[in-house]
């Protein structure tokens, strides 16, 4: 073989996820695990027996439609709808997805060149750089910074140039727990429409907000109904991350590129999963807000759990993640901090330093997980005191 490296060079240095690395950790050592973000208990039992009577009536176990079965997209748009009053076609703008990781793998494929340029909050979830590095483009980093982690929106607005094509927000932010505001979005969507950009949203965490924080889809706002895809998933709402079921709702020529992209991915996925979050997007109300107070009262045991522990918190408006700073334990280096906490004192956490293309903003943060049982977080945050 020739010396050409194996590994297609617009994926050099994403190498083994942060993530798997972590969760062998917990899984050699025994530790908590509170560093991957996937619940320890399932979601609704009635959810989860409307996927075993799918199999068992023969829904879903051969091809599903590519865009996704009819029942799901007809919930997504009504989820929508519900919501948010937003009206969507089920038939041609509604696109599921093996959840919003192929989602967001499908869209920058379809939507950018190489060349193009792509601004992204930082730290950012780490698929969203090596998807943006797969379709060619360039990653631009507008970095938010502790401890409210708030964007600059001058550094926005002074971040586009002549060849950004698109913007791509998180919000609720992971790992920050970060809302954004109603004015924040407004400025965000006034630039775009000034300037001609796409802008691609995950919303997964759209159902965790906290304290009076609200998610409003940028979608929503005057001038985004055509230039915004908005991506989310059934992975965090309802406790199913195995599923991988998610989907895209955006204007019909963008989902028809949207799934071009797709259709060479996996082409179709989770058949049976599909019909039981159709019936997971029509719960009651009752059922999402008492997840959200469920995941509220898991953050502040974390969180005073941390700060007894001498870590400085910064407590979240939304998701299920705590950004902590270790500087008060006398600590500089999260990674080697994250690498050491297993045999140190049994707990497994992320350093937030893996998710910035400079590490140094997020050196020293280290990322914990809160979807986890009150006795877990409780015995976690005993052995980080002690």
């Amino acid at each position: 073989m020739s010396g050409r490296p194996l590994l297609n060079r617009r994926l050099d240095g994403f190498g083994t996820t942060i993530f798997a690395e972590m969760s062998a950790l917990a899984a050699r050592t025994g530790a908590i695990n509170l560093g991957q973000g996937f619940p320890d208990t399932d979601g609704p039992e009635a959810v989860r027996e409307a996927a075993v009577r799918a199999l068992r009536d023969g829904r879903g176990n051969q091809y599903p439609p590519g865009p996704g079965v009819p029942e799901l997209r007809t919930a997504v748009a009504a989820h929508q709808q519900r919501f948010y009053g937003l009206e969507f076609d089920p038939d041609t703008e509604v696109l599921v997805t093996a959840g919003a990781t192929e989602a967001i793998a499908a869209t920058m494929l379809a939507l950018l060149e190489p060349g193009d340029e792509v601004i992204a909050f930082e730290p950012y979830y780490d698929s969203y750089a090596a998807c943006v590095s797969m379709a060619g483009a360039t990653r631009v980093p507008l970095t938010l910074r502790a401890p409210d982690f708030r964007p600059d929106l001058d550094a926005l607005r002074a971040a586009v140039t002549d060849r950004t094509r698109l913007l791509l927000l998180n919000s609720p932010h992971n790992p920050t727990g970060m809302v954004l505001t109603r004015d924040e979005l407004t400025a965000i969507a006034e630039l775009a429409v000034e300037r001609d950009l796409i802008v691609v949203t995950d919303e997964v965490y759209e159902h965790l907000t906290y304290d009076g924080a609200e998610h409003i889809p940028l979608i929503s706002l005057p001038g985004m109904r055509e230039r915004t895809v908005a991506i989310s998933s059934a992975g965090k709402t309802f406790s199913f991350t195995g599923w991988k079921v998610g989907w895209v709702t955006a204007s019909a020529p963008l989902i028809g590129a949207v799934r071009t992209a797709k259709q060479f991915l996996t082409y179709v996925s989770a058949g049976p999963f599909q019909y039981a979050v159709a019936e997971a997007l029509a719960l009651p109300e009752s059922y999402f807000t008492g997840f959200r107070d469920d995941l509220r009262a898991k953050r502040d045991i974390l969180a005073d759990g941390l700060t007894a522990a001498g870590f400085e918190v910064f407590r979240p408006q939304g998701t299920y993640f705590i950004t902590t700073d270790i500087a008060g334990l006398g600590e500089r280096d999260a990674l080697a901090f994250c690498r050491a906490l297993p045999e140190r004192c049994g707990v497994v956490a992320v350093p937030a330093s893996v998710f910035y293309d400079d590490p140094e903003p997020g050196r020293g943060q280290v990322r914990f997980a809160f979807c986890k049982r009150e006795d877990v977080l409780r015995e976690a945050a005993a052995r980080l005191r002690r």
